[in-house]
């Protein structure tokens, strides 16, 4: 091996050392590897004497080895150089507390010195690719990681010692030999908003570097703080896709690794982002800090089934999955539609006084006892059973909320269509909110209790996209979420804008007469503020007040908050920002059309004011469909102008100039992810789908049913919870569907700059290992929130439709990777 000689550098506290092995030939050898990969070299004899390194290694004077041996002869690289010189910068920068010595050496016999690798906290390699350690050696570092010392791997130290199983575990991946070589500016998505090696970067950081990709990704088994998007640079033949990770980290064989396949050219480490990145790698690995690097591994979460299969004939564990709530005692109710179990009978014939009439349920399960209560039953209008649009109904018990004081009042509210007030004749029922009274000692329901906040009318003739959702901000406020009921296979999947069907005079068909219009309820997000008394007044800040004198007057409502959304299944109030979070069902067309607009999307937004989110106007990033109307519904009109949206159908009894669109910031169709098109210079898109652009890579539909989920919030006071997801999470948005192939089931981060105008969200990863998917794990995602405790319960809807089966069931996913690391008694410096 090339040596060199020692050298200080002026000003500094870098030495570059040669060694002097100072051990016998004998050291640690146990768990180096499971078996050496072909063409590797032996692994130590195991019956040698071992090497012990001091544990942990280093102390409160902390020292950092850079080592920087290549198995290339020749002189040292100038990346190499720019490396050593930015460790010691960032060792002599900083709190005092945090500085330290940084020594340097291309000496691997420093990894059988053990009295010289145990005075350090960390070590960094700089190394080139190639076998730069002998079995020894890798031995000698293997043990000062049992120890308990700290790595830091950078950009080509991936390529180093390519036979070791163990070394290829210590940097977590290994480059594909076509990785691009080129320096490429590129965007990196920081996803890790707390490790300090991230927590002050940009979200979205943008900086020219050599990018690899990886063999084998790996996500899951490492915990990724930061990404790198390929849309944004040429990743060539070998690209890992949407999910491309460019540093990670991992509590590693009684140690700390933290690896970033960033650094590849020399100006890289005058970036002062770049340095703090290094910065943080190091306080962590050196035992300076604190951090969570367990937090994205898959193995560390636990996913639990909670409820029973049902008795026969009975719904003892569970209705028809709808819609779950958590009390901040931990118990958790949750609601079933109204469908009975396969084994009663559905009456579809519209002369019989019972059509429809179902039993929607309110569950109660209690951590403590983990028994489950049925709390009551309320007779909906929601049985109908399958069949075509005409036939079936997705009516019934549709949302649950527990009052802000329900510890005090057991007062809860539900989102239901009772069968009592259905007018069979018209085929039109009653959509209501109730607030009932639990009663807190036996979780039973008070059905007597009932007082009726808000009632409304819906047509029944035609099924589907009833809404449910509910919830509640800072402010006492309740947002109600409807769907406009209204089928879109009269347009062909498109718009939904035909005028032309309806049952005595009602139409079912034209979604301009419920959620493009003013002055109805339905296909909307209500705001309302729930009185004592059980009734209710209109917060400040609505869409509109009601009282408007535009058009004559009359022709709007005060509770709608949101406009123009199809079937809002789920929603959530953020209560640190009062943002509100929604996702809602598309129609049905499987492809875009040049004539009648965008094909299918489900759609998620980031709601910060009072706004009108387009159908059936426009979808997506304000993509119009086209206009139709009487004599004949099938002959195009022309496009909706979504800037200045109006609804002229004769079916329309509100304001026909309607507030302008807000984009979204989520849509996917069967094709893609956000799916955007060239656009002509009246802004109408081509809607070739040869010409699409995805601009959200990491999700597609198909058959596809949005569940918008909640936005963490990391609750430090709930200190006891062993089970609550880590700070980690803290902020990020739960996106799912109800289907688990390629639909999304993600965690995003939006900008607060943009998101509230439809801005893209800057970082997403998947949950399918976290929340799974399949046929034994959380197949069909009906509804999920975060408890009191920090898990995550989710409702599995099951394998039916219109019914409760083996397979419908509450589950609970808990964190059980424990604390940050290393332990507290183990700070170099104590209390940092």
């Amino acid at each position: 091996m090339h040596l060199r000689g020692l050298s200080a550098r002026s000003g500094g506290s870098t030495r570059r050392r040669v060694w002097t092995a100072t051990v016998t030939a004998g050291v640690v050898a146990a768990g180096l590897m499971s078996g050496p990969a072909a063409g590797a070299l032996p692994a130590p004899d195991p019956s040698a004497t071992t090497m012990s390194v001091k544990s942990p290694p280093g102390g409160a004077d902390v020292r950092v080895l850079v080592f920087y041996g290549s198995a290339a002869a020749g002189d040292e690289s100038p990346v190499v150089n720019a490396g050593i010189a930015a460790v010691e910068k960032i060792g002599l920068s900083g709190p005092v507390n945090q500085r330290f010595e940084t020594e340097a050496t291309d000496d691997a016999r420093v990894f059988t010195d053990e009295k010289a690798l145990g005075s350090y906290n960390a070590i960094v390699f700089l190394t080139g690719g190639g076998d730069v350690l002998d079995p020894e050696q890798e031995a000698g570092l293997e043990a000062y990681m049992e120890a308990g010392g700290g790595f830091v791997g950078v950009h080509d130290a991936a390529r180093a010692e390519p036979y070791s199983d163990w070394f290829t575990g210590l940097v977590g991946a290994r480059p594909a030999a076509s990785s691009p070589t080129a320096v490429q500016r590129a965007t990196v998505e920081v996803g890790d908003r707390q490790h300090p090696a991230t927590k002050d970067l940009p979200v979205q950081w943008k900086r020219p570097d050599q990018w690899f990709n990886w063999t084998k990704n790996p996500s899951g088994d490492v915990h990724t703080v930061a990404r790198v998007r390929e849309s944004t640079y040429q990743p060539g033949a070998s690209a890992n896709g949407w999910d491309h990770p460019v540093s990670w980290c991992r509590d590693y064989d009684g140690g700390r690794s933290f690896y970033t396949g960033m650094g590849g050219t020399v100006a890289s480490y005058d970036e002062t982002d770049f340095r703090a990145h290094l910065r943080g790698a190091l306080l962590w690995t050196s035992r300076l800090v604190q951090a969570d690097c367990k937090a994205t591994i898959n193995g560390n979460y636990k996913a639990e089934r909670l409820t029973q299969p049902n008795q026969a004939g009975q719904n003892d564990q569970i209705g028809e999955p709808h819609g779950l709530v958590t009390a901040p005692d931990g118990r958790v109710l949750y609601i079933g539609r109204g469908g009975a179990d396969s084994s009663q009978p559905v009456i579809t014939d519209w002369n019989n006084p019972d059509v429809g009439k179902g039993k929607g349920q309110i569950h109660v399960y209690d951590p403590a006892t983990k028994k489950v209560t049925l709390a009551g039953e309320l007779t909906v209008f929601g049985n109908k059973g399958g069949g075509d649009e005409l036939v079936k109904v997705e009516e019934g018990l549709l949302g649950i909320e527990l009052d802000p004081r329900f510890e005090q009042n057991g007062w809860v509210y539900l989102h239901y269509t009772p069968h009592a007030q259905l007018n069979r004749d018209t085929r039109i029922a009653e959509r209501r909110v109730s607030r009932f009274t639990l009663d807190l000692a036996t979780n039973k329901l008070d059905l007597s209790s009932e007082k009726v906040l808000l009632k409304w009318p819906v047509q029944v003739h035609s099924c589907c996209h009833a809404g449910g959702g509910m919830s509640w901000d800072s402010k006492g406020n309740l947002y109600i979420a409807t769907g406009d009921n209204n089928s879109s296979g009269f347009s062909g999947g498109y718009s939904g804008n035909n005028p032309q069907p309806n049952y005595k005079g009602v139409s079912f068909a034209d979604a301009r007469r419920t959620a493009g219009n003013t002055n109805n309820l339905n296909g909307k997000i209500l705001r309302i503020h729930p009185e004592p008394d059980g009734t209710y007044t209109l917060p400040e800040g609505n869409l509109f007040t009601g009282k408007e004198t535009d058009e004559g007057g009359g022709k709007t409502r005060g509770e709608i908050y949101v406009m123009g959304v199809r079937n809002p299944a789920r929603i959530f109030v953020d209560k640190k920002t009062d943002i509100l979070y929604a996702g809602w069902v598309g129609p049905d067309a499987g492809e875009p059309s040049t004539t009648w607009g965008p094909a299918k999307y489900d759609t998620f937004a980031v709601i910060t004011k009072a706004s009108n989110r387009g159908w059936p106007y426009c979808m997506g990033n304000k993509q119009p469909y086209r206009d139709r109307n009487l004599p004949d519904p099938n002959q195009p009109l022309g496009w909706y102008d979504c800037d200045h949206p109006k609804n002229e159908s004769p079916n329309n009894d509100g304001l026909v100039n309607l507030p302008p669109v807000t984009g979204n910031n989520i849509w996917y169709s069967p094709q893609g992810g956000a799916p955007d098109y060239p656009r002509d210079a009246n802004g109408i898109p081509s809607y070739k789908q040869e010409d699409a652009k995805y601009l959200l890579p990491w999700l597609k539909g198909g058959g596809q049913a949005a569940m918008n989920g909640p936005v963490y919030r990391y609750d430090t006071a709930s200190a006891t919870s062993t089970v609550k997801w880590p700070a980690y999470w803290d902020g990020k948005w739960f996106v799912g569907d109800f289907y688990d192939a390629d639909q999304p089931r993600n965690a995003v981060i939006t900008d607060p700059k943009n998101h509230g105008d439809g801005g893209l969200p800057v970082h997403s990863e998947s949950l399918k290992k976290i929340v799974p998917i399949g046929n034994d794990g959380i197949k069909n995602l009906m509804d999920w929130k975060f408890g009191p405790d920090g898990a995550l319960y989710v409702l599995d809807y099951g394998r039916g439709f219109f019914t409760s089966d083996a397979k419908s069931a509450l589950w609970r996913v808990t964190y059980t990777g424990g604390g940050p690391t290393p332990a507290a008694g183990q700070l170099a410096r104590g209390g940092q």
